[in-house]
């Protein structure tokens, strides 16, 4: 019953997740705001909705353990598995300048994030610092798109121009849809993982990392895979580096925000040196100025699953214990 109730939970905030993304695009296209703000802002923030509704629920339910293990799983499943699926399927090709940028961003922030956390527990104004970092990368990057142009943007958009709600009253039924969906679909996942994790006697943080960050992650291997096919590699790079940078500074930040999150043992020594160890491994890809090939792409999907095997056989427990 519970593996039922995490399926719908799942589902739930895939379907409603896109209803709130397409009708909030509509509203904003409808309200004359321009492409580029409509591609940095409402696209950005609304694929990460789901991530940041079911770490809100969950840090409210006293389960920080999904909460923190959501972000730090998803950002580890999409650089090994966003990235090395589609890789497999075409190498992915981007204009390295760029993802060289970016990726030394997100792990700047990967890096402060991992300083805000190391007391154990993330409070108002930590989660305040790093909402401020990303409205300053965000800020940024728009100004320079401004000045530069940025055709990613605008191909994000028109992914959701193409069944786009016309009248603003469907537009505004998508958005309450959407809304109402996500907070029902994030009830029934927490419940559902909690539960799960109990019966199967393994913490809260393993299903986190593991079956609810992946599940979260699926609309971004989605469009990942989706754009490999078309060959929009920075498409698919740019959106695994946008994601991470989004969950570690603007879901944690919010989260943390609303209700302070104790960051698990585990995770601390373990599982965030992990995300930015995987992390630190985009600078050296982008640097060779070669594709993402179907040969890392492999590497990266193999990595992925031993990370999952580690997980469930306590191998990440022996290096969580604090060294005396």
């Amino acid at each position: 019953m519970m593996y039922l109730q995490v399926a719908a939970g799942l589902v739930i905030l895939l379907v409603c997740g896109e209803l709130l993304v397409r009708g909030s695009v509509a509203l904003a296209e409808q309200m004359g705001v321009s492409k580029l703000v409509i591609g940095f802002t409402v696209i950005a923030f609304g694929t990460s909705a789901p991530e940041l509704v079911v770490c809100i629920q969950a840090a409210i339910d006293g389960a920080p353990g999904i909460a923190f293990g959501n972000v730090i799983g998803s950002n580890i499943a999409n650089i090994l598995l966003v990235i090395g699926i589609p890789a497999l399927i075409y190498p992915l090709v981007c204009d390295t300048r760029s993802a060289l940028r970016d990726s030394l961003i997100m792990v700047g922030a990967s890096a402060l994030f991992m300083v805000l956390a190391w007391n154990g527990v993330i409070h108002f104004w930590q989660g305040a610092v790093l909402v401020a970092v990303l409205a300053a990368v965000v800020l940024r990057s728009y100004f320079r798109a401004r000045r530069e142009g940025d055709e990613g943007a605008e191909e994000a958009l028109e992914e959701y121009e193409q069944n786009m709600p016309k009248s603003i009253w469907i537009s505004l039924l998508f958005v309450a849809m959407g809304l109402i969906g996500l907070i029902l679909g994030s009830r029934l996942l927490v419940d559902g993982a909690v539960i799960i994790a109990k019966i199967a006697g393994v913490s809260d943080e393993i299903i986190g990392l593991t079956l609810v960050a992946l599940g979260t992650s699926l609309p971004e291997l989605a469009t990942s895979i989706i754009a490999a096919f078309r060959r929009h590699g920075d498409v698919a790079i740019g959106n695994v580096l946008g994601s991470n940078l989004f969950n570690i500074t603007g879901i944690i930040g919010v989260t943390a925000m609303i209700e302070p999150m104790s960051a698990p043992t585990q995770i601390l020594h373990f599982d965030l040196w992990i995300m930015l160890f995987v992390s630190l491994l985009m600078i050296p890809i982008f640097l060779s100025k070669k594709p993402v090939g179907r040969v890392l792409g492999g590497a990266f999907c193999i990595a992925y699953v031993a990370y999952v095997t580690a997980q469930f056989y306590g191998m990440s427990g022996v290096y969580a214990a604090p060294l005396y």
